[in-house]
């Protein structure tokens, strides 16, 4: 799929659909495109999802669409979002209870040495002047418990590929914790990474949604092709 990555551009004639049914619509969603539009007026996924939806189906009006969980900006991978309200809120109280399945892929700087590991934190609700969330490794006042655990895919050159079952949702999640075991993602100089890779975004990248259909209750499994991911996060 073709996007200007340096300003996280996209038309609807270049989404990339991974999945749809009458309820729910899946996409691919480029590093450095918003999920949903903010201050900044940019272009975002959420947007350009109505408009592909409203040409394709040549709906009048307004499109409903439902935002069912984001990824940051730098972030590249798969989004769902709802089609009806009824899928929408199905959907929304399974990412509530934590039985939706996300897999992602990150490219960390350094080399982990166990093969698999779980970490668990706690996040604050303050960022930092910087735009970092706090981390702790205690509960106390305002602060979320945030789970998360790896499994390593390969190991080259001082960085490492893993892949990452998220357990909680929580804000910067990832990036702040691999940051807070001393392996920051590979260009995400906010949480101290030593370079950047702005056409790709941060070396993080959201591969897999796995959940039960809100109306069926057939599970469906969304996975990103690797043609699609980020050249850094494909297997070795």
């Amino acid at each position: 799929m073709a996007n200007d990555r340096s300003t996280g551009s996209l038309v609807p004639e270049q989404l990339l659909v991974l999945y749809e049914d009458n309820h729910l619509i899946a996409v691919h969603k480029p590093a450095n495109l918003l999920t949903q539009g903010d201050a900044t007026g940019d272009v975002s996924l959420m947007e350009v999802v109505k408009a592909w939806l409203k040409a394709r189906y040549d709906k009048p009006g307004n499109v409903f669409l439902g935002l069912l969980h984001r990824l940051d900006r730098p972030v590249a991978g798969v989004v769902l979002f709802g089609k009806t309200s009824k899928g929408s809120s199905r959907l929304s109280e399974q990412i509530r209870t934590r039985a939706v399945d996300k897999t992602y892929r990150a490219l960390v700087e350094g080399t982990l040495e166990e093969d698999t590991r779980s970490l668990r934190h706690f996040l604050g609700d303050e960022v930092t002047p910087g735009g970092r969330v706090s981390v702790q490794d205690e509960p106390g006042p305002g602060r979320k418990e945030a789970r998360l655990s790896y499994r390593v895919l390969s190991r080259t050159h001082g960085r490492t590929l893993v892949e990452i079952a998220l357990e909680t949702g929580r804000k910067h999640q990832i990036r702040a914790q691999l940051a807070a075991i001393g392996h920051p993602l590979v260009g995400d100089a906010r949480y101290g990474a030593s370079g950047r890779t702005a056409e790709e975004g941060i070396a993080l990248c959201a591969v897999r949604l796995a959940f039960d259909h809100p109306i069926t209750r057939e599970r469906v499994v969304v996975t990103l092709p690797d043609a699609v991911m980020p050249a850094a996060l494909r297997a070795r």
